[in-house]
């Protein structure tokens, strides 16, 4: 059996002699942790060619057009533009987002 030199995770490891029967051999035990680590079951998502979509380009495209851009005369105000921008997004894709399960058979979009 080969380990990783210098590994963490598999640096506890112990060879047991007394464990062999009729072989020569020694048996080697490794102990490996498991860590538990979070799999995402949810997700969110605006489905391809549905309603939610169609609206939520159509609310998208309203909310870009109403920001007025004519008067940007220092960074301040681009700032400004864009923390608009950014809020209308999220406001737009909280309101037409769909919560869906992430399972084996789900689709990738």
């Amino acid at each position: 059996m080969f380990l990783q030199f210098g590994s963490k995770e598999l640096n506890n490891y112990s060879i047991q002699p007394e464990w062999y029967l009729m072989s020569d051999h020694a048996f080697l035990t490794v102990t490996i942790p498991i860590i538990k680590v979070y799999i995402q079951t949810k997700k969110q998502t605006i489905v391809k060619d549905n309603d939610e979509e169609k609206t939520f380009i159509e609310e998208l495209i309203k909310s870009i057009s109403s920001i007025d851009t004519s008067n940007l005369l220092n960074v301040d105000l681009l700032e400004n533009i864009v923390l608009i921008l950014a809020c209308s997004i999220e406001r737009i894709w909280e309101e037409n987002l769909k919560v869906v399960n992430i399972i084996k058979h789900s689709k990738s979009w």
